[in-house]
């Protein structure tokens, strides 16, 4: 993990180099720890980001026993540095909406290397609650059934959506030989609740049919990751359906959005009791946009969203429970 995604190297790199003769050539020492170019290190900050850190940092001084800014402080700190550069460029005051494209404009973030690519990938709520409920034989099939899809998504990934590209500013798309990737099963959220879900962790490097390692062309990623989501859902139906569930269309909440598939004979109620994590970040990240809003005068920038959603995740999240075995949380 550290080689591959860490640095852009070949991820047994350490046992490759260990096998070498000692008066192994630089290309042989080359050819056993690379996977093409090792990813770029690009260092600095913006202008933009340095001043915010300084005035930050008088601020912190001014008050030791606060610990980190606040992001209301922070936010207003961004405003103050960005206004000081319009006036400075335009010599009159920004309106608010020029501020907060100012500000948008003044953080974004210097060019940085993309070591890989999540993709996690989560049954409906009714599939988690069943697996956590069925009797263990029942349970162990479901499981299989999302590893099943799991593998039918990445499969549909490799084939549809993976490429790299070659030539003069990328402009050759080409085929690969398949993705390299590590996948996390996780088995709860982290109020405790079911949530059987699989992070994929796509590395940054694939071999062209001619043998060169490049970088993934993530723009076709991103376009397919709705297909993708969808062929894990239609797979993992499929599987299911051979163990005698069934799934319907079950009306969601929120009205406008199209009804969920969920699975025959599970409480509405009990998948909403086991959906407390969510509901909970939601809510609190809606009131802190809300009263961002009205504090600043302007919406938060994506940075300061970030911000916003950690603080509203921080402040709704439970005592972390310690680990537990998978027998402890049937039991739970």
């Amino acid at each position: 993990m550290k080689a591959l995604f860490g640095g852009g190297f070949h991820p047994n790199m350490a046992a490759r180099l260990a096998a070498l003769d000692v008066d192994a050539s630089p290309e042989e020492i080359r050819a056993a720890s690379r996977l093409g170019t090792p990813f770029p290190v690009y260092s600095g900050a913006t202008a933009f980001q340095k001043e915010v850190a300084i005035r930050c940092g008088l601020w912190e001084s001014a008050h030791p026993t606060v610990g980190e800014v606040p992001v209301a402080v922070r936010a207003e700190i961004r405003n103050d540095i960005a206004r000081e550069h319009f006036v400075e460029k335009f010599d009159r005051a920004p309106g608010e909406l020029e501020l907060s494209s100012q500000v948008a404009k003044l953080s974004r973030d210097p060019s940085t290397a993309c070591a890989g690519y999540d993709v996690t990938l989560t049954p409906v709520k009714s599939v988690s609650a069943l697996w956590a409920v069925a009797p263990v034989e029942l349970a162990a099939r479901i499981e299989e059934a999302h590893n099943a899809a799991v593998g039918d998504a990445l499969r549909f990934l490799e084939k549809r959506a993976l490429f790299t590209r070659c030539g003069h500013g990328g402009v050759r798309q080409v085929d690969v030989t398949g993705l390299v990737a590590a996948t996390f099963v996780h088995r709860d959220s982290r109020a405790g609740d079911p949530n059987l879900h699989t992070h994929v962790a796509i590395a940054n490097k694939v071999q062209t049919l001619d043998g060169k390692w490049l970088a993934v062309d993530g723009r076709l990623m991103f376009k397919a990751k709705v297909s993708i989501s969808e062929t894990y859902n239609i797979q993992l139906e499929a599987h299911l359906g051979k163990l005698g569930i069934r799934f319907q269309e079950r009306p969601g909440a929120e009205p406008g959005k199209r009804p969920v598939r969920e699975v025959v004979g599970v409480p509405a109620a009990l998948l909403q009791r086991w959906s407390s994590r969510r509901v909970a970040i939601v809510a609190r990240q809606t009131e802190l946009a809300a009263r961002f809003q009205d504090d600043h005068g302007r919406p938060p920038t994506p940075v300061e969203a970030i911000k916003l959603a950690q603080q509203a995740t921080l402040e709704t999240r439970d005592a972390k429970h310690e680990p537990r075995s998978v027998d402890q949380q049937r039991t739970t």
